[in-house]
C-alpha cells in the first residue's frame, strides 16, 4: 500500500514524504554515504526538529528537503510532487512556490532595503507591485519590523535581521518553512523571541522543519528526529513513518 501511495503522490496527508532517500558523494577514489536510507513524513501544521552531531547527515538532508540538492536514490515528495525526478526549471519553480527558508546567517541582500528583501519571492512569482507593497507591509507588521522597511540589513540588530528573514520566508505563503540553525548567531534572549515567533506561526498551521544542534531550541518542536551516520537513530514524538 505504501508503494502504491508513493507512486501516485497520495502519501497519507503528508506535505513532505521521504522514502529511502540516499545521498552518496565521491571523495577521491572512495564513496561516502551522507544519507543511507531516510524515510519519514511530515503533516501540514507539524513542527519537526532534525538533530545530530557534525557529520551526521543533517545538512545534507536539509539541502535535499530544500530542493538545493538531489538524492542519489529514493523519492522525495513535496506537496504532492516527487521532486527527485524533476528537471531544473520545474524544480526551481516548485521550490519557489512551496518552500520558505530561514538561515543562521540570515542571507539578506545587503544592498536592498528591508522591504525589498521581503519582497524578493514575490518579485520572482510575478506579483504586481501594488500587491507586493501591501503584502510586504502586512508581513513586516506581523514580525515586528514595520518601522524598519526603508533600512538596510547592516542597520539592523541580529534579531531584527532574523525577523526580516522570517517575513521573507512567509512571503510566498509556503507549504513548509525550513529553518537552518535560526538562532545560531543570536544571544539567548533574542533566540527565545525568535523561537516564540516560530511557535506562534506554527500555531497558525505553518509547517516548520528546524535543523539545530541545541536541545533547548529543539524543545520548541513537537517531534524530533536524531541522525547519526546518515541514518535515523531515534525519533521523539509523533512522526509519520
Amino acid at each position: 500500500m505504501r508503494e502504491e501511495a508513493a507512486a501516485t503522490g497520495d502519501v497519507g496527508g503528508a506535505v513532505i514524504r521521504l522514502d529511502n532517500v540516499c545521498k552518496r558523494y565521491r571523495v577521491g577514489r572512495e564513496f561516502v554515504d551522507a544519507l543511507a536510507g531516510i524515510s519519514f513524513g511530515v503533516r501540514g501544521g507539524d513542527f519537526l526538529a532534525i538533530m545530530g552531531a557534525s557529520g551526521s547527515g543533517k545538512s545534507t538532508l536539509l539541502n535535499i528537503l530544500g530542493c538545493l540538492d538531489r538524492p542519489t536514490g529514493g523519492a522525495y515528495w513535496l506537496n504532492g510532487a516527487n521532486v527527485a525526478g524533476m528537471g531544473d526549471d520545474a524544480l526551481s519553480d516548485h521550490r519557489l512556490r512551496n518552500l520558505g527558508f530561514i538561515f543562521q546567517s540570515f542571507h539578506l541582500i545587503p544592498q536592498l532595503s528591508v522591504a525589498e528583501n521581503i519582497a524578493l519571492p514575490l518579485f520572482y512569482l510575478g506579483m504586481a507591485p501594488g500587491e507586493q507593497h501591501d503584502r510586504v507591509a502586512a508581513l513586516a507588521a506581523r514580525v515586528g519590523v514595520e518601522h524598519r522597511l526603508r533600512h538596510r540589513p547592516a542597520e539592523l540588530s541580529g534579531g531584527q535581521r532574523q525577523r526580516v528573514a522570517i517575513a521573507r520566508a512567509l512571503a510566498n505563503d509556503p507549504a513548509v518553512i525550513l529553518a537552518d540553525e535560526p538562532t545560531g548567531n543570536l544571544d539567548p534572549a533574542t533566540s527565545r523571541q525568535i523561537m516564540d515567533l516560530l511557535s506562534e506561526l506554527n500555531g497558525q498551521w505553518r509547517t516548520i522543519m528546524l535543523v539545530t544542534h541545541e536541545e533547548d531550541i529543539a524543545a520548541y518542536a513537537r517531534a524530533r528526529i536524531y541522525l547519526r551516520d546518515g541514518l535515523i537513530r531515534q525519533i521523539v514524538g509523533e512522526v509519520l513513518t
